[in-house]
């Protein structure tokens, strides 16, 4: 049974377990005793305060022992441990959640796990399509009407150019729906982003709060392909704090097309002198009726 009580000369091997720590660590970081607990018979860890700045909180354990009926003390293990309040680094959490809108540099690659929710498998196949598939009749008519129009129409793609689909073909028919590629964006992954996006720039927001008018009336809003285009376009305004981000209907800003109307210049007022026409300006004034005029010479203006 393990004593409780610590073995008198090891627990009074202070010095030589300062020692091991100080030789160990450097005697700068080496702080006060903390005592000594009994890990077995005649076995004993020493604690000394740890003076690291880095490691605050911690403190330096020597464990020492002596063999049975042996008064000689030998040191066993020295290691750095933690306290109940010792700084700790954060728990280790993989690469992949750590992972954040951003971070993503030229350069760097972000592989995609083969279970990703966000996506589902795309059609690859060049003419037979899945059980129950929703482009098998589409490709069926457009097959019958690219034979009637073309008889040289072949099912399969010319040898120069092997990424292109015949005319009519169940490919062709994919790559139109934007289905051709090896994932496509599942329902799971359509919900993520339209919730991402409107959180970003959707109605709720302060902006949108207080615009005039939405998006939706607005004609700077480009419209995007796909069953996404029922509720978010793109803003191709440049003086919009939305510009070239994907943007909810619903959103809007100031900078609505249709919000306000630029007023008209105003117009100068008519000039107040007109210097253009001449104004008689007559040299005497007007004498009043029954006057009579003095006797001698009148001078006019303009004769001597």
């Amino acid at each position: 049974m393990r004593s409780r009580t610590p073995d008198r000369l090891c627990a009074e091997a202070v010095d030589l377990a300062r020692a091991a720590a100080e030789e160990l660590a450097g005697a700068e970081v080496v702080g006060e005793h903390l005592g000594a607990v009994a890990e077995g018979d005649r076995v004993v860890t020493h604690s000394f305060a740890c003076q690291d700045p880095a490691y605050r909180g911690w403190r330096w354990a020597v464990t020492v022992a002596r063999a049975s009926r042996a008064k000689v003390v030998t040191l066993d293990e020295t290691a750095l441990l933690p306290d109940a309040d010792a700084l700790l680094a954060p728990e280790w959490v993989p690469w992949s959640e750590r992972l954040r809108p951003g971070d993503l540099g030229p350069g760097d690659l972000l592989p995609t796990e083969a279970d990703d929710l966000r996506l589902e498998p795309g059609w690859l196949a060049a003419e037979e399509a899945p059980v129950d598939s929703a482009v098998s009749p589409v490709a069926e008519d457009l097959a019958e009407l690219a034979e009637a129009e073309d008889a040289d129409v072949t099912a399969t793609a010319p040898a120069a150019l092997p990424t292109t689909p015949a005319r009519g073909s169940l490919a062709a028919v994919a790559e139109e729906l934007g289905l051709r590629r090896a994932r496509v964006l599942s329902r799971y992954g359509l919900h993520v982003a339209a919730d991402r996006w409107e959180e970003s720039y959707g109605p709720k927001t302060p902006m949108a709060q207080a615009a005039p008018a939405q998006c939706v009336s607005c004609g700077f809003l480009v419209p995007i392909a796909g069953s996404l285009r029922q509720a978010f376009g793109i803003c191709a305004n440049e003086f919009s704090p939305a510009d070239g981000h994907v943007v909810s209907l619903a959103f809007g800003c100031g900078g609505h097309s249709e919000a306000a109307v630029m007023p008209r210049p105003p117009r100068p007022a008519p000039p107040v002198l007109d210097e253009m026409n001449a104004e008689p300006l007559p040299l005497h004034p007007a004498r009043p009726s029954g006057s009579v005029e003095p006797e001698g010479p009148t001078e006019e203006l303009g004769h001597s």
